[in-house]
């Protein structure tokens, strides 16, 4: 590589925005970040929505503080590319402008449309046969949650009908803020994916007419489709000014969480291998065959690279288990909230944050907990089976159960369920013997040793794991930029920096562990329906 070059990536998440600039080289350099935080706002019935002008005022405000304080100047800027949660609905007016606020993935009001739309008549998995089968046909895949845009969209038409009426697109949160970018109304393939309504057989890619007609979409209201790696367009004068930067900046498609994530990990080549774990989590192996287990709700997704899928299976809430217990139990338990220390400064300041000071606090716990099991579903769960009634529970304690154990218990259970869902993915796609591990709590490593031992796969992290997301962001720009020329050549970026090898000696304990944990959603699955189904009162 002759020469190096800047890039903005914008990590776009469920509750902040993480501004990353990236000085492409021989490799991918942080050169500097910042974040900026953004609410969620919770409505009865399952409702999470959010300002998409929050997204663009975050994006305003940490540009604003990493060319500060980096001191570059915006013209040494390349191009700028987007990371971002995904299955979102943002729906926006003819002058490209939201015409309600954006619908989370999160959101599951919509199930009164999604009864309507596909759990009538002769059913295969609680879905309409004709309805599942013709669309794992086309797409590959289902919009069999209750959580999928599609639901959200037939949502809004029958809920909102005087906002529905000035609709002009349909765009997920990253193509939300392209198309302010740019000025062009665009959505890149794997977001076009995860509406269900998209073509991904081999030599389609498409908007499929007649998935639209079946579930009553308007085929007007989708965007332009594009590749991950294509320019849309130049930044326009008043998005520039807005954000501090140059006028006819290159704007690149990017991707979605679950897309870029994997590729800055440096899982880009089939039989690649990456574990997630950050407010959700997942487990990704790439692969060239369109194959879908619709049991176990694991499905060949499209990702950025043109004949290439990640065979995917989602874990609802994951590392966000590990911030309910910071919230809810680890503070009195390591005495920071009674006795009001600040662990970042003084005899503590080894401890970089809260997370590693409460990681390092249970290091000394036995494997297994003492047979205590946590189960890891706080927002209901996706993967390997779908239920938004579902919901965490600590098996098994004793009165010799301290909060310690409890927050063991967290950690390996949602490791048990990363487990669960790999050995459920090898079963149709191998999954190589070497796992990337990319997220916020990958920086730990009791965590990342942990898992090994659990899922039986040597772990191995990156630098900056808690960036990936931009990282794969970065590694789009610089395809886009020419400065590299394949997907393949993105594994010389991202090297690997520490390994894991799974301790033979804790196997026995959580193979016992592990075998009850799948067994609980089973055994309670109709304790939840009781417990957590909505609009039950009078």
């Amino acid at each position: 590589m002759k020469s190096k070059v800047y890039v903005l990536a914008y990590d776009i998440g469920t509750t902040g925005t993480k501004t990353c600039l990236f000085e492409i080289g021989n490799r991918l350099t942080l050169v500097h970040s910042a974040s900026q935080e953004y609410g969620l706002t919770l409505l009865e019935g399952g409702g999470v929505e959010q300002d998409p002008q929050d997204w663009w005022n975050s994006m305003r405000d940490t540009t604003a503080q990493v060319l500060k304080e980096s001191k570059l100047d915006p013209a040494e800027i390349r191009g700028i590319s987007f990371c971002s949660q995904m299955q979102g609905l943002v729906l926006v007016d003819k002058d490209l402008k939201p015409v309600r606020p954006a619908m989370s993935y999160m959101d599951q009001r919509a199930g009164e449309e999604m009864k309507k739309g596909i759990e009538h008549g002769i059913k295969i998995e609680g879905l309409n046969a004709y309805k599942l089968l013709r669309s794992l046909q086309i797409t590959g895949a289902v919009a069999g949650s209750v959580k999928d845009p599609l639901w959200k969209y037939k949502w809004v038409e029958a809920k909102e009908a005087e906002k529905f009426a000035r609709v002009h697109k349909w765009l997920d949160v990253k193509d939300y803020l392209t198309t302010r970018c740019t000025g062009r109304a665009t959505m890149t393939l794997d977001s076009a994916f995860a509406t269900f309504l998209y073509d991904s057989r081999p030599g389609k890619s498409r908007w499929h007419k007649g998935l639209c007609k079946m579930f009553g979409v308007r085929p007007e209201h989708l965007p332009d489709l594009i590749q991950s790696t294509d320019l849309i367009g130049g930044l326009t004068e008043i998005s520039a000014k807005e954000l501090g930067l140059k006028e006819g900046t290159a704007v690149f498609g990017g991707g979605g969480d679950a897309t870029l994530i994997g590729i800055g990990a440096g899982a880009v080549e089939e039989g690649d291998t990456h574990i997630y774990a950050g407010t959700s989590g997942w487990v990704s192996t790439v692969t060239k065959k369109r194959t879908v287990d619709i049991n176990a709700r694991i499905a060949s997704i499209v990702g950025a690279r043109a004949g290439y899928y990640n065979y995917f299976g989602e874990q609802e809430t994951s590392g966000k288990c590990l911030q309910w217990v910071k919230d809810h139990l680890a503070l009195d338990e390591i005495d920071v909230y009674l006795e009001k220390k600040n662990v970042t400064e003084g005899e503590d300041a080894v401890h970089e944050s809260l997370f590693a000071f409460l990681f390092e606090s249970i290091k000394d716990t036995p494997a297994g907990s003492d047979g205590v099991i946590f189960t890891p579903w706080l927002h209901g769960n996706r993967c390997p089976f779908e239920d938004p009634a579902a919901r965490g529970m600590f098996f098994n304690i004793g009165l010799d159960t301290g909060k310690r154990k409890l927050i063991r218990s967290v950690i390996e259970g949602i490791s048990f369920h990363k487990r669960w869902i790999l050995e459920l993915s090898q079963a149709k796609v191998p999954a190589s013997s070497t796992v990337r591990f990319v997220g916020g709590v990958a920086r730990s490593p009791i965590i990342c040793q942990i898992l090994a031992d659990i899922t039986g796969k040597t772990i191995e992290t990156i630098d900056h794991p808690q960036n990936a997301g931009a990282t794969g962001a970065a590694a789009i720009a610089a395809l886009g930029l020419g400065k590299i020329h394949s997907f393949e050549e993105i594994k010389n970026l991202i090297p690997s920096k520490q390994r894991w090898i799974p301790n033979p000696a804790n196997k026995p304990v959580y193979d016992r562990n592990f075998s009850v944990f799948k067994k609980l959603y089973e055994a309670n699955k109709a304790h939840y329906a009781i417990l957590n189904t909505y609009n039950i009162l009078p």
